[in-house]
């Protein structure tokens, strides 16, 4: 017998190589469709006023909460607390109090409900061991849901000028339940990741 001489496989050694080939492509669609549905979180909009000479700002103070008269909330501790160590972490000190601060920190917060339209679901189907190989991808019509959306602007202004030196703004969809410490610290740290660190002298 020839050793190259071409082997004649069994018929089930076809299928199965049919059926892996079949399964490997139709995977593939699958995951070129969600990729093309999947959207990632918006990233945070910020602003920076060119005229601003962050070398030369040392101190900061934030914006009374409850300057409205409003009661100062939990989540407003939260956020003041995630601010105040941001700002520090980029070289800013606290001012004294009844001290003049270069910058004064100022922030909105606010959530509501949307409107989000599901991206696609695929599902691969295959036929099953020892028949006539088939496939198929079926897509499904996205679904839509109510989610809550929170978000945070960041506002840095001269205090000298009384103008706006920085701003930015983040936006994320929030959970039903209470809003923890974790959640607003991600979001601060985020929104003030492209904030001027101070310049030391």
């Amino acid at each position: 017998m020839n050793p190259f001489q071409a082997v004649a496989w069994p018929r089930k050694f076809h299928a199965r190589t049919r059926a892996s080939t079949l399964i490997a492509a139709l995977a593939g669609c699958a995951a070129v469709l969600l990729g093309a549905c999947a959207s990632a979180p918006a990233k945070p909009r910020s602003m920076l006023d060119p005229q601003a000479n962050f070398g030369a700002y040392r101190t900061f103070e934030l914006q009374a909460a409850n300057a409205g008269g409003q009661p100062t909330t939990i989540v407003d501790g939260y956020i003041r607390t995630a601010i105040s160590d941001a700002m520090k972490r980029k070289g800013y000190e606290e001012a004294a109090e009844g001290a003049t601060a270069d910058l004064r920190v100022e922030y909105e917060a606010a959530k509501a409900e949307k409107v989000k339209n599901n991206p696609f679901r695929v599902g691969v189907g295959v036929g099953g061991y020892g028949s006539n190989m088939g496939g198929s991808v079926g897509v499904s019509s996205p679904s839509v849901k109510s989610v809550t959306e929170g978000s945070l602007v960041i506002h840095v202004v001269d205090a000298a000028r009384n103008a706006e030196a920085w701003t930015s703004g983040v936006s994320r969809e929030i959970g039903k339940g209470s809003v923890q410490q974790a959640t607003v610290n991600a979001a601060v740290t985020e929104a003030m990741a492209d904030l001027p660190a101070r310049t030391a002298h």
